[in-house]
């Protein structure tokens, strides 16, 4: 049982939206400055900002949503909700302790903004996953069988 994948797509872009708006444009409150993941993901991938870009949005989009859908839904707990926010957990953990270190803003943004960077990370990924959850919903389909189905 899994919920419907292009619903799971939808959540993703609705969360990568917001995720990217609150990095533009809410980060700058807390930080001084954007929280800039396409220029940071560009600089390892070529120095392209758009392709840092293109990059944020197609993990945020497509690649984590069909694996929450595919692979995390049937093992997180809880309500969609709270499987899409696990899974915001996770990826802020492994932003901050792989990804962001592979981009040269050290562990947990210890030279890309320290506290005040990770929590605005933690803020925007809890929101990314609570977002892709909701508007993915609960599993299709039943247990029961087709001819119950029927007959509701």
């Amino acid at each position: 049982m899994r919920p419907n994948p292009g619903k799971a797509i939808l959540g993703g872009f609705v969360g990568t939206v917001v995720m990217t708006l609150m990095m533009y444009f809410v980060a700058p409150m807390m930080l001084g400055g954007p929280m800039d993941v396409a220029g940071m993901l560009g600089g390892v991938l070529g120095g392209s900002w758009m392709m840092g870009m293109l990059m944020h949005l197609l993990n945020g989009i497509v690649i984590f949503p069909l694996i929450y859908a595919y692979f995390l839904f049937r093992v997180l707990p809880g309500d969609p909700w709270a499987k899409g926010t696990i899974l915001g957990l996770i990826l802020w953990f492994l932003s901050q302790a792989v990804v962001t270190p592979m981009m040269g803003g050290g562990m947990f943004s210890a030279k890309a903004g320290g506290l005040m960077a990770v929590m605005a990370s933690l803020i925007a990924h809890i929101i990314y996953g609570a977002l892709l959850g909701v508007l993915a919903g609960a599993a299709e389909g039943s247990s029961a069988s087709p001819r119950v189905q029927a007959a509701r």
